[in-house]
């Protein structure tokens, strides 16, 4: 802070006397020991000091005038002098504290807005599925210019959410309590993070409008088609009922079955059904793969122009590098039994595709070019913050692979897609509705209470299941960041290391350490499942979002009875226009539900208000009903994601332990890790004697020692530097001798399982990490995360 603002010498920011600031305290021993008798000067200097001390506390201006909160300074000065390391470090656990404070409230503003966003963006969505039907609330006739305006709407809501955090953070830093001093240099990488954020928000809300309204305006043509079907069919069932009246003969349901079934088959002759258009969804994908690589240059178009999309994708990603000497290095590795860190880092990635495509088919929708370009998104993100070497060919296939297997998931969407709105197959599966309302008008019978039982199991019910589904998924994040271990990175990896440490179980620590974000997903899964098992807070959720859609709907009925509507038809438009902008209403159930509909609308209206309520029974039933586990995999908004990405953090690892970094925000300069693990857990060995090895990075950088890696280009470099070599990474000293005990207990008790899964032979464990208990281990852990 030297030389900031008023501070301009390191005096301006202590108080010191000469007289009574400087303290010399002679040697304990008066000559040498063990003979030599006590100096009686050392005890009375050292009293002399404490009192000193005291009365400097009892008199001092400062805010640290707590007795403990002046202790632990001391402590982690006297760790910072030991180990030559400045001590404004996260050692210094009123640092620590403050860091993890900060890192809790930005948490809290950051999923305020998501959450406002998800909240948002779903409501834009609803009102482009209704756009150009009854329920539309949009004076706008024009798709292009209802995006524009609410890109524009989108782009408000993200300013002004980006300016109130940057104005909270602002007032965070303002505030006297919680030494936010201590944290100052973080502010910047914060605001940095906020303005990230609202980039990566952004990109997301107008990715999800832009391939909503391409799919709805790509559906425009097809809808118009099925309604004219459908009203040709309703003119030629009025053209048949009228035939079968003059007959003047009373018909059997059965002859007038026979009479539908021949107009039916009279009438869909006069359609053309031509076979809706089927897009090769392989074209779309290698267009946006190429677009995306040729900026890499020539070599990158050339290696992309060998294959074909279709041929990629089929077999499990295996990266063999083209050259003599990539060859050799890859075998060295395999001679060595290395980790092949090309191979992790694809495997990582692919699995974050995969999830990503699968959400994307859960939709049920069509395709659309930027659900490809979200996942090259992803992959780009992902090979741009490993340290990993990466070249043009790993990356090429990597796409290629990616996209190859996407590419094939997508086509089957589509073509699915296509088959769900095929009109002829619409109209077939209306065929024994339509029937039905035939004889009803021809019998002239009462359709009052079937036509409300049809509008509300058709196209309410539906929609108000889908509405609550959409709303569900922020509801469950937001409880489960209630709990402590989503506060924060840090609590999170408190929290699944103790759990790793307290079941026991050699296979866990494997598992997390070898395939850590499956590792971290399947515990977010289990963590919420957990959570919500007893059922009774999700149902208490689902219960408000379905009173709030049923209270909403029994409104739009009552206004919609006050108003004097000339026929049945407008009846229903007014209440489905008044219901457009919450619920997503089906043109093509409501189109079917219209045709030869003679019911009088008061009747109707009364019926409408019994069937709501018969509706709602049937959903709180039905959500009752239904396994959480099943709820998961509808919701939009998928928990396990959110929180996912909340806890991955920036997906920085330490170059040489390869744990996972614990800073808080995206878009810091500074990775660090509060606990460094022993490097032989991750598969290292001596080359001669194959032994795992024990060293711990945050002691092997302030060793002698030197080590080697692509980035030194194979050459020694000492642990003392890594900084010349790794500028964005801080590891901090081992300050106290207990401070890697969780990971030294790890190793001493797995040594043997560890040495036979990576076909190693074991370590030599020292024997004081065999002496370290499990007390000890999960002390360790504590004191690492500075968990009070």
């Amino acid at each position: 802070m030297e030389k900031k603002e008023k501070n301009k010498s390191f005096t301006d920011v202590i108080e010191y006397n000469p007289e009574t600031g400087n303290c010399y305290i002679p040697g304990l021993w008066n000559g040498n020991p063990p003979m030599a008798p006590v100096n009686a000067g050392y005890s009375e200097t050292v009293y002399e000091l404490k009192k000193n001390i005291i009365q400097l506390l009892g008199s001092c201006g400062s805010t640290s005038n707590n007795i403990l909160e002046f202790r632990e300074w001391i402590t982690s000065l006297w760790n910072a002098v030991k180990h030559e390391n400045f001590i404004f470090s996260f050692r210094n656990s009123l640092v620590a504290d403050a860091y993890m404070k900060l890192c809790t409230e930005y948490n809290k503003w950051e999923w305020e807005f998501k959450k406002d966003m998800y909240t948002w963006v779903t409501k834009a969505e609803t009102k482009i599925s209704n756009f150009g039907t009854v329920a539309a609330t949009s004076e706008i006739s024009d798709m292009k210019d209802f995006i524009t305006v609410l890109k524009s709407e989108a782009a408000t809501e993200l300013t002004k959410w980006e300016t109130m955090i940057l104005d909270n953070l602002k007032k965070y830093f303002e505030q006297p309590e919680g030494h936010v001093y201590l944290v100052e240099g973080y502010r910047e990488e914060f605001s940095n993070s906020i303005k990230s954020l609202r980039r990566q928000i952004e990109r997301s809300v107008f990715n999800q409008l832009t391939a909503a309204a391409d799919i709805k305006q790509g559906m425009k043509e097809l809808d118009k088609i099925k309604q004219n079907q459908t009203k040709e069919i309703e003119k030629a069932v009025h053209t048949l009922i009228d035939e079968c009246r003059k007959k003047k003969v009373e018909m059997t349901d059965g002859e007038l079955d026979e009479s539908f079934n021949k107009m039916w088959t009279e009438t869909l002759n006069t359609f053309s059904f031509s076979k809706l258009p089927t897009s090769d969804i392989f074209t779309n994908v290698s267009l946006q793969l190429q677009t995306n690589v040729s900026p890499k240059g020539s070599l990158a178009c050339e290696l992309l122009s060998k294959n074909r999309l279709k041929d990629c994708g089929l077999e499990p990603f295996m990266y063999t590098p083209k050259g003599l000497l990539k060859q050799m290095t890859k075998k060295v590795k395999e001679w060595f039994n290395w980790k092949d860190s090309q191979q992790e880092l694809a495997d990582r990635i692919i699995s974050a595709c995969n999830d990503s495509v699968s959400d994307k088919i859960k939709k049920k929708t069509n395709y659309h070019d930027t659900y490809i370009q979200e996942i090259l998104y992803i992959i780009d993100e992902r090979l741009s913050k490993d340290d990993v070497d990466k070249d043009i060919e790993f990356e090429v296939s990597l796409k290629q692979y990616i996209c190859g297997s996407a590419a094939r998931e997508f086509q089957k969407m589509h073509e699915n897609f296509i088959q769900e709105n095929d009109p002829y197959r619409c109209l077939q599966k209306n065929k024994n509705k339509f029937c039905a309302d035939f004889k009803d008008v021809f019998y002239k019978r009462d359709q009052c209470q079937k036509k409300a039982e049809e509008f509300t199991n058709q196209c309410l019910k539906p929609a108000v299941e889908d509405f609550v589904y959409r709303s569900l998924g922020p509801d469950i994040v937001g409880k489960m960041l209630t709990r402590e271990e989503f506060s924060t990175r840090m609590s999170f990896q408190y929290s699944i290391l103790l759990d790793l440490v307290s079941k026991s179980d050699f296979k866990s620590f494997q598992s997390y350490i070898y395939s850590y974000e499956d590792y971290v997903k399947h515990w977010i899964y289990k963590r919420i499942m957990e959570s919500f098992s007893s059922e009774s807070t999700v149902c208490e959720f689902e219960d408000r979002h379905l009173q709030s859609c049923i209270n909403h709907i029994n409104d739009v009925i009552r206004k919609a009875k006050a108003k004097k509507t000339d026929s049945l038809r407008t009846f229903v438009e007014k209440i489905c226009k008044d219901l457009g902008d919450k619920l997503i209403i089906s043109q093509d159930a409501l189109d079917a539900f219209m045709v030869l509909n003679n019911a009088e609308k008061e009747q109707f209206g009364d019926w409408l208000n019994v069937c709501v309520k018969e509706m709602t029974e049937a959903l709180r039933k039905k959500f009752k009903n239904t396994r959480f586990e099943t709820k998961l995999a509808h919701l939009r908004v998928k928990p396990q994601n959110e929180l996912f990405t909340r806890v991955i953090g920036c997906g920085e690892q330490c170059p040489f332990c390869k744990i996972a970094c614990d800073a808080g925000g995206r878009a810091h300069t500074e990775h660090f890790a509060s606990l460094h693990r022993p490097q032989g857990l991750g598969q290292f060995r001596w080359n001669d004697s194959k032994k795992l090895t024990t060293d711990i990075c945050s002691s092997l950088v302030i060793s002698d020692l030197r080590f080697r890696c692509s980035a030194t280009k194979n050459e020694g470099h000492p642990y003392k530097t890594y900084k010349d070599i790794f500028p964005d990474w801080d590891i901090r000293p081992d300050v106290s001798l207990e401070a890697s005990d969780y990971w030294k207990y790890v190793m001493a008790k797995y040594n043997k399982e560890f040495a036979e899964a990576y076909e190693a032979e074991p370590a030599d464990i020292p024997d004081s990490w065999k002496k370290i208990t499990l007390e000890q281990a999960k002390k360790s852990l504590k004191e690492s995360f500075n968990i009070k």
